[in-house]
């Protein structure tokens, strides 16, 4: 939020002077005026109003527990006094305050002025009174619609209108993986447009929360590179979700918010209505009856019963009967996306491997000459996969990497002989 607008000038008389300041008092106070100032305007003013260098560039700085943006502009004419006119237009934040979107505003701001000065002298020849006149009141309005819409269009003359608007940053997304599977959080169908990109057009219909980003590639026929590229523009406006691949050979565990799930019975309401499946998938008790509406307590309980070590499959065997009615993948899907429940990965370190990676890397151009007697021992169709055996690669990342299962890695893995297998 914009806490003061103010507008400042070098005067060849006074030095340093502002002008125009929005609210009245917010920077340079009268004798008289009850309210205390942001700054202390007369040990920044060099900073707001710098040698003619250090012009045409964007400054900002902190003061006072204030955070202060501005874009100094020097024109040179001999028509001035002292064939100079040096002003400023600054905003002033509060230091906490995320200020990138602001800078484009500022500097936006200042090219336009600078260019009307040049074509009409629109800022030199104003003989307002302070806090009075056209650039009053352009401060005044830029400040109310910033603060109150986010975007603004003020009619300067005849000719001019100054056209801004802030536009939230977020931060970057995270790394988008082969094997992570994006779930929408909003209805992507429904923001499609005609100039939607292509990729992007051809990836929806395929992520539904199931897909890793590597199938959605594959089923959609596009290239991977502008998938990955499309999903991140997507995280980036938090319309995705990032998940673990899927599967009922995977491990899950509570975590400590799971304690804050057992005391939020709003939030266990939401769980019940999204992981309740709909009546006519629902299964049915020993007396062929289905089991009704799913209480707070056995979601607890459900939830409580995943542990380090306890398989999805085991954990469904252990209470069947109590999963009737529920949609095992969208209950654990709730519990992550929550963040009371974590996967378990499975790794794989083999010291033979790390040991034989690191010698590739040293002699990169042996790869096809000389090969070592543990490739030989693996076969042709394997010679990358030690790069993953560093104990830095789950499972999911290296079945997704070379497209196979679970069960074949595991059958591959053997031939390596010394492979250890560790869960985090």
């Amino acid at each position: 939020m914009i806490k003061a607008i103010f507008f400042s000038i070098f005067d060849n008389t006074e030095g340093p002077k502002v002008l125009h300041q929005v609210p009245p008092d917010s920077i340079t106070a009268s004798p008289t005026s009850p309210t205390q100032p942001l700054i202390n305007f007369a040990s920044v003013s060099s900073l707001v109003i710098p040698r003619p260098e250090f012009c045409s560039r964007l400054i900002q700085f902190a003061h006072n527990g204030q955070r202060i943006l501005c874009y100094p502009i020097h024109l040179s004419s001999p028509s001035y006094t002292r064939n100079a006119f040096l002003f400023s237009f600054a905003f002033v934040l509060a230091e906490e305050t995320p200020f990138a979107s602001y800078t484009t505003v500022v500097l936006k701001l200042a090219n336009v002025l600078r260019t009307l000065e040049e074509q009409s002298r629109f800022l030199s020849r104003d003989t307002s009174a302070p806090n009075t006149g056209k650039i009053y009141a352009l401060c005044e309005v830029l400040m109310e619609d910033l603060n109150n819409y986010c975007e603004t269009q003020i009619p300067i003359d005849e000719s001019n209108t100054l056209n801004v608007k802030l536009f939230p940053t977020y931060p970057p997304p995270p790394p988008v993986l082969p094997h992570y599977v994006p779930l929408s959080t909003v209805r992507l169908q429904e923001l499609v447009d005609d100039n939607w990109d292509l990729t992007m057009l051809r990836i929806l219909p395929y992520i539904d929360g199931v897909n890793s980003v590597k199938q959605i590639s594959l089923r959609a026929d596009a290239d991977y590179k502008l998938t990955r590229k499309a999903i991140r523009h997507l995280l980036y406006y938090g319309c995705l979700l990032l998940l673990d691949i899927f599967q009922f050979g995977a491990i899950y565990a509570p975590t400590a918010e799971i304690a804050r799930f057992v005391d939020d019975e709003e939030v266990q309401e939401e769980c019940a209505r999204y992981i309740t499946l709909p009546p006519e998938m629902r299964g049915h008790d020993i007396n062929g009856e289905g089991s009704g509406e799913i209480s707070k307590t056995r979601l607890v309980e459900l939830y409580l019963a995943l542990r380090h070590g306890l398989s999805v499959k085991s954990w469904y065997a252990e209470h069947e009967a109590d999963l009737t009615d529920i949609d095992v993948r969208r209950f654990i899907t709730f519990g992550v996306i929550k963040g009371f429940l974590y996967r378990v990965h499975k790794y794989a370190i083999s010291p033979a491997a790390v040991k034989q990676v690191k010698s590739m890397n040293k002699k990169k151009g042996l790869f096809d000459k000389g090969k070592s007697k543990q490739k030989d021992k693996v076969g042709d169709g394997e010679r990358k996969i030690e790069e993953f055996l560093d104990g830095t690669h789950c499972f999911d990342e290296i079945c997704t990497e070379f497209l196979i299962s679970e069960q074949e890695l595991v059958g591959r893995l053997k031939n390596w002989g010394d492979v250890q297998i560790i869960h985090r």
